[in-house]
């Protein structure tokens, strides 16, 4: 097929920002009274937004999530993005190779709060390929894996969802964008923090790669 446009996750597609995010959210976790190891961590939350999993550790905790920690949360990871987040290997290349190639009919679609996207994509060097087009799951009804996000990326850039490329590394994000009728390629190179290829594909991902400088090619 053809794409006439292509939609981009943000966390663990365009910035490593899984352990930082991951880390901060262990921690306090840890204070509530909710021990897990980085890797139970990353295995329970991974591609979810924490609001959205209020109950989960409300029942572990015996503690209500208050509005206040989230703020705390958000302004401790926050912290850490802003010191320690980086680009994906190779992507900054092949988002700029992807928007000359789609005269910039692209867009970053993410389940995450637009402060945090945009924190990233400034820090990484890659806001310039997406200024404009950047839509957050928390300014819509619904986050991943509901369709929204993807669905109103495609409605802002005017193409057909069936004719837009996802690219995903998560479970839920893949879900998200067959949800919306698109065609998902999913990420997953082989450090710990992306879902597993075989998960990817049998959610409904077309095809899984490991390196994102493989990507032009795959979607040309």
């Amino acid at each position: 097929m053809k794409f006439e446009a292509i939609l981009f996750d943000c966390d663990g597609v365009l910035v490593d920002s899984e352990p930082i995010t991951n880390g901060v959210l262990r921690d306090m976790l840890e204070e509530l009274g909710w021990k897990l190891s980085p890797q139970e961590c990353m295995r329970i939350f991974l591609g979810k937004a924490v609001k959205d999993e209020a109950g989960l550790i409300e029942a572990h905790t015996g503690q209500p999530l208050t509005e206040d920690w989230m703020v705390r949360f958000r302004e401790r990871r926050n912290l850490g993005l802003m010191t320690g987040v980086k680009p994906i290997d190779g992507a900054v290349q092949a988002v700029l190779s992807i928007h000359g190639h789609y005269a910039g009919r692209i867009a970053c679609a993410s389940g995450a709060d637009r402060f945090k996207v945009e924190l990233q994509l400034e820090k990484c060097g890659l806001m310039n390929s997406f200024k404009g087009r950047i839509f957050s799951g928390h300014e819509l009804p619904r986050s991943k894996p509901a369709p929204d996000v993807y669905l109103a990326a495609a409605a802002a850039l005017g193409v057909d969802p069936r004719r837009c490329a996802v690219v995903e590394d998560t479970v839920t994000g893949v879900m998200a964008g067959v949800a919306a009728g698109c065609t998902v390629f999913g990420y997953s190179p082989p450090e710990a923090r992306h879902d597993a290829p075989q998960a990817l594909l049998a959610t409904g991902a077309v095809q899984v790669f490991t390196a994102m400088r493989d990507l032009p090619a795959l979607l040309n």
